[in-house]
């Protein structure tokens, strides 16, 4: 007999109700589960910590506000791979139940705000690119550092005041109300209400880039028209629209890692998950992961900056790997020439 049915005799917030949630039935999906975990995890580490250290290491880039929203988003998709991971490993592949209600609606809480932040500082980073190409000759005045900083600061304590709204008592168990098909203790109304925030902030960022797509094309028209004329103006509109199709790459990939999560989300508010779904649902949110890690790489290769901060990075490093490899060798030449004399 399935133990989820047996568990709807009981007590829907029992910490043995976990186990309902608990769908990979078999070894080989426990280890697939924590090799695409462990390999996107590790890998979105790395590159974010690197995208941090190429921003801040540079004195033109960390000035730039442009530049503080993708650390912001850096940042966000580095704690949200190592919240993610570890409770997602840990609860999914070894079953782990030995914790409280409380705990386990801290780490989704954890999970939440990481992920949201990372959706909220595309958005700012949209709103950055519509400002600069809809009003470029106010953008300096408009978006300083100083309201670069406060807008960060409202995102993150935005985001994780609503990720923690169920840790707070937005849950079934306190609100005695319907539980999610996905998420232990996770009211249903707060799920519900929870897509409709990232929806929000996926329609925001689509207007934003919409915008700046119309007028980067207008951009391209312009330049192909004057392509004679060489001058700041015109280095100005370059990265503009390098920028903008760079960023609308990121949504891209946003969009088809998100979209399968969000649509069965929605669906299970709406009808009964059967097993097979639970479990694509398990593998599709391995995908919010193969966005975070995807994001640095674009911007590697589309930032003429970063790209060439990274470059430099690489360059030094090289040389003092010769450097080292050459060390040994002067060192033993000058003992044998000591021997000799």
């Amino acid at each position: 007999m399935d133990i989820c049915k047996i568990h709807e005799n009981a007590s829907k917030c029992s910490v043995n109700t976990m186990e309902c949630f608990m769908v990979l039935s078999t070894q080989a999906q426990k280890i697939s589960i924590a090799t695409l975990c462990g390999l996107f995890g590790t890998l979105c580490i790395f590159e974010n910590s690197l995208v941090l250290y190429l921003i801040f290491s540079s004195p033109g880039t960390r000035r730039k506000p442009s530049y503080l929203f993708i650390s912001s988003l850096a940042l966000a998709d580095i704690l949200a791979s190592i919240i993610f991971v570890c409770s997602f490993v840990n609860f999914h592949v070894f079953n782990e139940t030995d914790f409280s209600k409380e705990m386990f609606l801290l780490q989704l809480g954890g999970v939440n705000t990481s992920f949201s932040a990372s959706l909220s500082s595309l958005l700012l980073t949209a709103l950055d690119r519509y400002i600069s190409i809809s009003r470029p000759s106010e953008y300096k005045l408009l978006m300083t550092r100083k309201r670069a900083w406060i807008a960060l600061g409202v995102l993150w304590v935005t985001c994780a005041t609503i990720a923690s709204l169920p840790l707070l008592g937005w849950n079934c168990c306190t609100l005695d109300s319907t539980c999610s098909k996905l998420f232990p203790f996770v009211d249903d109304n707060y799920l519900s209400s929870w897509i409709c925030f990232i929806m929000v902030l996926l329609g925001c960022i689509i207007y934003a880039y919409a915008h700046v797509l119309w007028r980067a094309h207008q951009h391209v028209a312009y330049m192909e028209k004057h392509q004679a004329q060489v001058g700041r103006q015109n280095t100005r509109m370059r990265m503009d629209v390098m920028l903008a199709k760079t960023l609308v790459m990121v949504l891209t990939v946003l969009v088809l890692c998100w979209s399968p999560v969000l649509v069965l989300m929605i669906y299970s508010i709406f009808a009964r998950l059967s097993n097979h779904l639970r479990k694509a649902f398990a593998f599709c949110s391995t995908l919010c992961l193969l966005n975070s890690m995807v994001n640095p790489i674009i911007y590697a290769l589309r930032s003429k900056e970063l790209y060439s901060s990274l470059r430099m990075v690489f360059s030094r490093f090289r040389r003092q790997l010769k450097a080292s490899e050459e060390s040994p060798e002067a060192e033993s030449t000058h003992k044998s020439s000591m021997i000799e004399t």
